[in-house]
């Protein structure tokens, strides 16, 4: 799928070639920002929507030929959603703070787009990274994410956390993955580690579930058999058993955290969940982009 020989300048000025929009959404990625703007910046567009970061993320992308936006953070399908309507192509890259856009997949893109592209959308494979190892078992050797697509065919639906983007037709994978530094420091990693848990518990509470022991207990345990053993995360070595651990106690967070939430309100307790974004102009496309 990929053009042999060509550089990424030239595929870029390929004559008709579909022109693209990188999004890039952050919060505190001083420690990203700089690197994930430079693996995209062959794109025609590049618009950064930032959380009201307290570091110099903001400071650090303004140095580059980009579009910097701010927007209070109601989880990542509605900063994506908003951003959306705020671009200028037809066809969008969405891609977070902590990926890169190696090369080999930017030549991909644009090969892509300098021919008649087949699908609304493509999935994009993720070579994930943790702790400076490639993880290659534990379920995370078959992630991948749906990210180039045309933005009239594409919405995120209605969830604070883990929404995949919907696709009208048949979605292929490009060969190509990104580079995903998800886990270089617990420093780095464990806010949001935790914040992922709130935001778990926050949805589950709302869409009116509840946790008892079976949740407490069975769902963690059942993440590390499932990852460590049966996903082959043990191939992976120490990485391997701490990533698998992680994952695992990152659950039984989610759901100590819904079953704490089930008691205060059975106690008559109000119970302040994160903010939602309950713009209904985020969730549906907006006039001119409704698909055929």
């Amino acid at each position: 799928m990929t053009a042999r020989g060509a550089t990424v300048e030239e595929l870029r000025k390929a004559p008709g070639r579909q022109s693209v929009s990188v999004i890039i959404t952050t919060f505190n990625e001083e420690v990203n920002t700089a690197e994930c703007i430079e693996s995209v910046l062959w794109a025609d567009e590049i618009v950064l929507v930032d959380s009201f970061s307290s570091d110099r993320t903001v400071e650090i992308a303004s140095r580059y030929p980009i579009t910097v936006l701010q927007r209070e953070y109601f989880g990542s399908a509605a900063q994506k959603n908003w951003a959306m309507d705020r671009v200028s192509h037809d066809w969008v890259l969405i891609i977070d703070a902590d990926e890169r856009v190696p090369e080999p997949l930017a030549r991909e893109i644009l090969t892509v787009l300098a021919g008649s592209p087949a699908a609304n959308g493509y999935y994009i494979r993720r070579e994930n990274l943790f702790i400076d190892k490639v993880i290659r078992h534990s379920g995370w050797s078959t992630d991948k994410v749906v990210r180039l697509f045309r933005r009239d065919k594409g919405r995120y639906p209605n969830r604070r956390v883990h929404a995949d983007l919907e696709i009208e037709g048949p979605v292929p994978v490009l060969d190509n993955p990104f580079l995903h530094y998800t886990f270089r420091t617990f420093e780095q990693y464990f806010p949001k580690f935790l914040n992922y848990a709130e935001w778990g518990a926050a949805q589950a509470f709302r869409d009116g579930r509840r946790a008892g022991m079976l949740e407490l207990a069975g769902r963690p345990a059942w993440r590390f058999l499932r990852t460590y053993f049966l996903q082959l995360g043990l191939l992976d070595g120490r990485h391997g058993f701490a990533l698998c651990a992680l994952q695992a106690f990152g659950v039984f967070l989610k759901y100590a955290r819904l079953w704490e939430y089930g008691i205060r309100a059975a106690r008559g307790e109000e119970i302040r969940l994160p903010a939602f974004d309950e713009d209904t102009s985020t969730w549906k496309r907006p006039p001119g982009l409704e698909a055929d």
